[in-house]
């Protein structure tokens, strides 16, 4: 491993700078970068502000490490557009209703409410074909409660396909659950059975449900999508 007198070294030759200029910019003595150069000093505590000058870290100066670029994994898509109820759609885009009176309880349950026609919110046809969800099928409604945390919190939107009513283990789904409309991921069980999941099974514990008791639940669309704002 190379020494810190040899790092610098090299970093300073590799800048084009004097050990004047170094002393200079770093706001530090020419005698102090005289002896990090030869050896003399082995530490200083102006080395991050050489290695800034030098245009690297202090962590390769003592070390030898090189500066690690991380790799990003997400593309700047550019700003959010803004839009309202009179702003045209796109020929790529479908309004889907937003039954905001709606609630689906993710917790004790909340009697469900009459429809609310207003708001809607906007997705592209490209992103619902993906997902094999047909525009007239889908709703967005709100969840409340904590039972579904941490991925749904108490106001979360979902979007419904209420064309998908067939049960896959492990799926999130909207349900009317004798009267009360609810979120939960649903379980087959042996005998025509359902079982009830929460993401926060600490506070929720499963819910089951033979055959004869199925008959107060009725599966109202799979969730194929959701929002939180933090």
């Amino acid at each position: 491993m190379k020494t810190l007198a040899q790092n610098i070294q090299e970093k300073l030759k590799a800048s084009g700078l004097t050990q004047k200029e170094l002393a200079e910019r770093a706001n530090i003595s020419q005698v102090m970068v005289h002896k990090l150069i030869s050896g003399k000093a082995k530490e200083s505590s102006k080395l991050v502000a050489i290695a800034g000058v030098l245009g690297c870290t202090a962590e390769e100066l003592m070390y030898g490490l090189e500066k690690h670029i991380p790799t990003s994994n997400a593309e700047w898509a550019g700003p959010m557009e803004t839009w309202d109820s009179n702003t045209p759609l796109n020929d790529d885009e479908v309004e889907i209703p937003f039954y905001m009176e709606v609630e689906l309880a993710a917790g004790h349950g909340i009697a469900e409410a009459s429809e609310y026609h207003g708001p809607k919110l906007r997705f592209a046809k490209s992103t619902l074909r993906k997902s094999s969800v047909d525009p007239t099928n889908a709703a967005c409604v709100r969840v409340s409660g904590n039972s579904m945390e941490p991925v749904l919190p108490n106001g979360s939107t979902v979007g419904v396909d209420t064309s998908q009513t067939d049960v896959t283990d492990g799926k999130m789904y909207a349900i009317n659950h004798d009267g009360m409309l609810r979120v939960k991921t649903l379980y087959k069980l042996p005998g025509g059975g359902l079982r009830l999941r929460s993401y926060n099974i600490d506070e929720w514990p499963d819910e089951r449900f033979d055959g004869n008791e199925i008959k107060q639940i009725t599966v109202i669309g799979k969730v194929f999508w959701y929002s939180v704002l933090l």
